[in-house]
């Protein structure tokens, strides 16, 4: 990793969501949709202590699941549309929301990854 002293603290919620440098804030975080970086263009950082592994997508299942299942429910209970109505309005809703909120908070996990120095653990071994 980079010196941090010569960068200002970066919130990482902001830098998350943003897809921004969880060191300088400015760099990009991704290429493509989930694809990272290798290092950030503007520091320098490397990316190769990001490991957001599924915890985004987990995330993101349980969020609008329970979202689009709320909102299902009520509209059955509420209208009593045809099934076809439903499947024109929860499928792509629901894909929406999925990918619209998918690349933010893989962002959001990685920033506060760098935030906390979290690392792969490890078992000490006396020997």
């Amino acid at each position: 990793m980079t010196d941090k002293a010569h960068f200002p603290t970066v919130n990482p919620v902001k830098a998350g969501l943003s897809g921004s440098c969880p060191q300088c804030g400015e760099g990009k975080l991704f290429k493509g949709f989930l694809g990272l970086r290798e290092r950030c263009s503007n520091c320098g950082l490397n990316y190769d202590f990001a490991d957001a592994g599924d915890g985004p997508a987990v995330f993101v299942t349980l969020l609008v699941g329970f979202i689009v299942v709320a909102l299902v429910l009520w509209v059955e209970f509420t209208f009593q549309p045809p099934i076809w109505l439903h499947l024109i309005i929860w499928l792509p809703l629901t894909c929406i929301l999925a990918g619209g909120s998918l690349r933010p908070l893989k962002g959001l996990m990685i920033a506060q990854q760098f935030r906390h120095s979290a690392r792969e653990g490890r078992l000490d071994t006396d020997d």
